[in-house]
């Protein structure tokens, strides 16, 4: 099953500056070969449920391995079954809304 994911992860105890952990899950989804895009407060990815998931632990791992003694993590999942549809063709259907 096809899933579209807002994520953000949040690791806590590490300071006030949480980029460097950011980085490395932008780095985890590009070597599992995930769609997705950064955005002000998380990311999108999509792809393959499990696969996303999968990515989203190891997000989790990596982070943990850095230091962080803690992380507090918000999910959003969006799936649908009557037609594919990717972060793009949601972007999209927006902007061609406003310029009708």
């Amino acid at each position: 099953m096809n899933v579209i994911v807002d994520l953000c992860v949040v690791p806590m105890g590490v300071g006030v500056s949480v980029g460097k952990y950011v980085a490395e899950c932008q780095n985890v989804l590009r070597e599992a070969g995930l769609e997705h895009q950064l955005h002000a407060y998380g990311t999108n990815i999509e792809g393959d449920w499990d696969e996303v998931f999968a990515a989203i632990k190891l997000c989790h791992e990596r982070v943990h391995a850095m230091g962080a003694p803690r992380i507090t993590t918000s999910i959003k999942v969006g799936t649908r079954t009557d037609r594919p549809q990717s972060m793009q063709d949601k972007i999209n259907s927006v902007a061609d809304q406003k310029n009708s």
